[in-house]
């Protein structure tokens, strides 16, 4: 057998040695994947806070002569978030239509939220005013969902009066990017409750009013678009 000459090897080493200075070069230059790997987004990112949604809550001065708060249902969620929950819609207890967080009758909690409520003290008149933030699109879902629990609550029994409260609901156009309004009336009430949800983005404003002789109409959807808009002048500052 023929061996290669010494002329021959030292050829051979010169034109390896840059293949494998050229492997080790790759080899070392190349990242793994989880170096690469992007963090995982933050589900609340761009959301609203319950301390930021407490500062477009109606302030006291726009209440009537007469209205103040009542601190016993004055809450939000702070600066911290929690985790959402949800459950089918479908019929369910319609009484909670009567109450002043009446969005709870959907079954669907959002990860913030502010609310206070504002009592004559002459009248006994009420209004309430709440905000709950939802995370993508489940804003849009919550109003859908209340829809559906609105058409299997056509009436339900008052607990003070023990008769039948009637529940209309209907779409309402001009608030946020959608709005759906209720009305509550009881031949033994002197006046009833309007009850409106209006979504803005992924906030759900919710008002109930028996305030004025129209069933708290009016001042419902004034307070509704005063919210609305202050949740804009809350997210530019964010």
């Amino acid at each position: 057998m023929r061996h290669p000459s010494r002329a021959a090897k030292a050829l051979l080493a010169a034109a390896v040695l840059p293949l494998a200075l050229t492997a080790c070069s790759s080899a070392t230059g190349t990242s793994s994947p989880s170096a690469t790997a992007e963090k995982p987004k933050d589900p609340n990112a761009g959301l609203l806070t319950g301390a930021q949604l407490k500062k477009a809550l109606a302030p006291a001065s726009f209440f009537a002569t007469g209205f103040a708060v009542d601190p016993s249902g004055a809450r939000d969620s702070g600066t911290t978030y929690t985790a959402p929950s949800s459950s089918p819609a479908a019929k369910r207890d319609c009484t909670l239509l009567g109450g002043t967080a009446w969005i709870a009758v959907t079954g669907d909690s959002g990860v913030s939220f502010a609310q206070n409520d504002y009592v004559s003290k002459n009248t006994s008149e009420d209004i309430a005013q709440e905000v709950d933030t939802y995370r993508g699109t489940t804003a849009a879902t919550v109003l859908a969902d209340l829809k559906k629990v609105v058409a299997g609550c056509a009436t339900y029994t008052d607990s003070d009066t023990h008769t039948k409260v009637k529940v209309a609901g209907a779409d309402t156009s001009g608030l946020g990017d959608a709005a759906y309004t209720i009305t509550l009336t009881n031949s033994a009430w002197e006046n009833g409750s309007t009850l409106i949800a209006a979504r803005s983005g992924t906030d759900v404003v919710t008002v109930m009013s028996n305030d004025g002789k129209d069933n708290g109409a009016a001042t419902a959807k004034k307070l509704a678009d005063r919210i609305v808009t202050s949740l804009k002048g809350e997210h530019a500052h964010a």
